[in-house]
């Protein structure tokens, strides 16, 4: 039988989950073998019963999106809380023209630009379009949050991520 986890990290989807988990391995951590379980809850209504589920003595602290905080708040005393979306943080901190390097380095710089030329987001700030552009498509959002935090400098880390892993 696994033994609990310590402490548990609850995230709002998978993406979340694989960057936080690949900036504990930038630094040198498994969070796993730290008893820190990262789970991805679907969500932030689910927060509570995700919270009813661990137990009284469960160590709980939650990393969330600004529009989320209320939820998450409501159940943690513990929350860690991007601005926008982890995805916005991320582009800021790799700067949104490096993250167009690698949109052409994975082959999607011409999808990027095909968002581009939209009425909706044409001649709108880079950051914006990246953003809508990783949240966009399929599973996007899941295969560039590794890739964003390894291009990072791990100097700058986005404050929510390093706030959570330095709680845990």
């Amino acid at each position: 039988m696994a033994a609990e986890p310590h402490a548990v990290v609850l995230v709002e989807g998978i993406s979340d989950k694989i960057a936080l988990e690949a900036v504990a391995t930038r630094r040198g951590r498994d969070l796993a073998a730290e008893g820190v379980a990262v789970v991805p809850i679907g969500g932030a209504q689910a927060v509570r019963r995700f919270v009813d589920g661990l137990g009284p003595d469960a160590h709980v602290v939650g990393l969330c999106d600004a529009r989320e905080e209320r939820d998450f708040r409501r159940v943690l005393d513990a929350v860690y809380v991007c601005e926008r979306d982890l995805e916005d943080e991320l582009i800021r901190a790799v700067t949104p023209e490096r993250v167009e390097q690698l949109l052409q380095r994975y082959g999607d710089l011409r999808p990027f630009r095909t968002l581009q030329k939209q009425s909706a987001w044409n001649g709108r700030p880079l950051g914006e379009q990246l953003r809508r552009f990783m949240g966009s498509g399929g599973r996007r959002k899941i295969r560039y949050a590794r890739l964003l935090v390894d291009a990072l400098e791990l100097d700058d880390v986005p404050r929510p991520l390093d706030l959570v892993l330095s709680h845990v």
